[in-house]
Parts: C-alpha cells; sequence; structure tokens
C-alpha cells in the first residue's frame, strides 16, 4: 500500500535526477562544439536556454546571454529551479521523504553527489575545470540509477521512479530534436558546411553517437539520426524506448488503464508521422509539438490517477492500492 504523496515524491525524483544528468550533458556537448567551430559559424548559447525552456526565467535574471551567465544560470543557480545543482537538491529532498524505501547505498551515493555538487559549483562555469564538474555530475546520475536498479525491488515505487526518468527523457530528446537540429534544418549558411560536425553534436548531447554509428554503419544523416532518435527500439534514449519503459512500469501499478491510453495516443503519434522526412519538408517542429502535448497529457493523467489527494475519514492520503 503507497501513499499517493510517496508515490508523486518518488516520481519527481526520477524526473529531477533525469534533468540532472540530460542538463549536465547539453552544457558539456555544447561547449565542446563552442570550441570546434570557428566564430563566423555564429554559434551562441542562446539554444540551451530554448532546449531546457527556461529564456524566460533567464531574462529575468540576466540582461546578457553570454556563455558565463547561461553556463552559470543552468549549472549552479540556484535561483533558477532547473539548474543542475537545484534538480540534484529537489530529487534529494523528494527522495529523503521516502528515504525507508530506498537502499540505504543510494542515499549515500545521492547525498554526496549533491554536497560534493554544492560545494564545487564554481567550477562549473570556469572552461577549464568545466568538464570535470559535469563528468561528475553525470557519472553519479548513472551510478545512482545503476545502484537503485541492482539494489531496489522492482516494485510500485520504483515504477514511479522509471515512469519520472523515461518522460524527462522522451522530453529531453524532443527538446534538443526541436532546437538544435530544428537549427539546421533552417539551411543556416554559417553551419551549413560544418552540418556532420553539428549533427554529431545532437546525437552525443543525447548520448547517442556511438550506438547510432553502430546501427548505421556509416557517416552521421540528419534524416537517420532523426529516425534513430525517434524509433529505435533497442537504444535506452530514443522515444519509441522510452514510451516503452513507460508502458512497462505502468502494468506494475493498479488503474493503468487512463495512463495507458496516453501512452498509445503518443504511440500512433510517432507511428503515423514519417520521421525521416521531417527534416526536407520542414515538418519537425510541428512535430515535436504534438509529442510534447502528448507527454503534457501523460503527465495530467498521472497526477489524476496516483498524485492527486483524496482525504480520507482518518485524514490520509489515499492509498494507490485502493480501487
Amino acid at each position: 500500500m503507497l501513499l499517493s504523496r510517496v508515490a508523486e515524491s518518488v516520481y519527481w525524483a526520477g524526473r529531477y535526477l533525469e534533468r540532472a544528468e540530460a542538463t549536465a550533458r547539453l552544457v558539456t556537448v555544447h561547449t565542446e562544439l563552442f570550441l570546434d567551430l570557428p566564430k563566423d559559424a555564429g554559434l551562441t548559447w542562446s539554444p540551451l536556454l530554448a532546449v531546457t525552456g527556461s529564456a524566460e526565467s533567464f531574462e529575468e535574471l540576466h540582461r546578457e546571454s553570454n556563455e558565463d551567465t547561461v553556463v552559470a544560470f543552468l549549472t549552479s543557480e540556484l535561483d533558477n529551479p532547473g539548474s543542475v545543482v537545484s534538480s540534484i537538491a529537489s530529487a534529494r529532498e523528494n527522495l529523503r521523504i521516502t528515504r525507508a524505501l530506498l537502499p540505504k547505498q543510494s542515499w549515500e551515493i545521492l547525498n554526496e553527489m549533491y554536497l560534493t555538487a554544492l560545494s564545487a559549483r564554481a567550477d562549473a562555469v570556469h572552461r577549464r575545470t568545466r568538464p570535470q564538474w559535469t563528468e561528475y555530475v553525470m557519472r553519479g546520475c548513472q551510478t545512482l540509477c545503476g545502484s537503485l536498479d541492482s539494489n531496489m525491488s522492482h516494485d510500485d515505487v520504483y515504477s514511479f521512479l522509471e515512469i519520472g526518468r523515461f518522460i524527462e527523457r522522451a522530453d529531453m530528446t524532443t527538446r534538443v530534436l526541436d532546437v538544435q537540429a530544428g537549427i539546421l534544418m533552417d539551411g543556416t549558411r554559417a553551419l551549413a558546411p560544418y552540418a556532420d560536425i553539428t549533427w554529431m553534436s545532437v546525437l552525443r548531447t543525447l548520448s547517442a553517437l556511438q550506438m547510432y554509428l553502430r546501427t548505421a554503419g556509416c557517416g552521421v544523416s540528419g534524416p537517420d539520426a532523426l529516425n534513430f532518435l525517434m524509433h529505435d527500439a533497442q537504444f535506452p534514449r530514443s522515444v519509441e524506448r522510452c514510451l516503452t519503459e513507460i508502458t512497462r512500469a505502468l502494468l506494475e501499478l493498479p488503474r493503468y488503464d487512463e495512463p495507458m491510453h496516453s501512452c498509445a495516443e503518443m504511440q500512433r503519434v510517432l507511428e503515423t508521422s514519417p520521421v525521416k522526412h521531417l527534416a526536407d519538408d520542414g515538418g519537425l517542429h510541428d512535430f515535436v509539438d504534438q509529442l510534447q502535448l502528448c507527454l503534457a497529457d501523460l503527465h495530467d493523467v498521472l497526477t489524476t490517477t496516483y498524485f492527486r489527494l483524496v482525504p480520507t475519514a482518518s485524514g490520509n492520503d489515499r492509498l494507490l492500492a485502493s480501487a
């Protein structure tokens, strides 16, 4: 029997952990791309704000979107609830509520990662120390997820953690494609000579380059990369695989009919869109918008089904195992 507030805390912990890792990787890859391309390519730091959906929040705190301000905002600023440090802190707080349900070593990994990332957050801004800081965060998130997978019972608590992680992962994949790949397909002349490098950067942002090359067996092609990141059933960060993992976790929970219906609708959108041709006809943005709406609907359905509090006569939260 699991309280709805506990389920919601675990769900959001999964989302925050995935967000911290994804944002750290996004900053790392963009930094490397910025150094690889010549200045006349016109690459700026604003796309990072677009990918994370934080442009408005950034403008409220900063006047100029240069490297230091954008990187600090996305990695270490505590005033930004979506920064890497803030995301780890939020995951820690959500899992602290459910600490008794977690393996002891997993909590210790998270606590150590939070304290280290917080105390060394200035290292995330300086270009010389930035790779070490972001690598530490990415490895810490992956170590924690591996510890949970290996040492935690795969029960309803774990299912909510996984659902949160894979919803956030699918969201990041679609955002990266919409913003970064969209820039390439707009035909920007300055970036045209470097299309291969920039498409490789898109894949590396999602930790997908090596697996893409293994599957494709050739150089990087925009349409093929899009198809891989949307449809590859074996790659853990493709939208298709994220959806598979979400449905698998839902089957471990009661009252999964409505959430499964939302997943089925998203699957329909995936199957009926000619992903490989979106690079040619300019329909990527509209397609991603559809997927984003499906993800938002799934989140709303999960909230209504599992997280919305229904007071009982004793004042306790609703139990998920109840009818």
